[in-house]
């Protein structure tokens, strides 16, 4: 894990996405009470790769559509999603990923 974490915006995500290490990953999870699983971590690549595509982080709904498609219909729900980041999981995922914050998000 990382001592200190790259500079933030107020909601806490990076201000310079490419400072983001899977240390940086792991210290803003902890923020959040979360340690990442194999299971989190295979949102967080897709995430990742996701915006190297689109060049954006997904919302609740497109995070849901992706990760259903890449991992399967049963790691795509909102349910899963809601268990491994809490309630506002794309925004909360796309935070731990060193992501900017998703549009339409509130």
């Amino acid at each position: 894990m990382v001592s200190e974490l790259p500079p933030r915006d107020k909601e806490g995500y990076l201000r310079d996405l490419t400072s983001w290490t899977p240390g940086v990953a792991e210290a803003l999870a902890a923020e959040e009470d979360i340690m990442l699983t194999a299971a989190h971590w295979e949102v967080l690549n897709l995430l990742r790769a996701f915006h190297a595509r689109h060049k954006l982080a997904p919302n609740n709904r497109a995070l849901v559509k992706a990760v259903g498609a890449e991992l399967g219909p049963e790691r795509g729900r909102s349910l899963h999603l809601m268990l491994l980041f809490g309630g506002s999981f794309a925004k909360t995922a796309a935070r731990i990923a060193g992501l900017p914050r998703p549009t339409h998000c509130l």
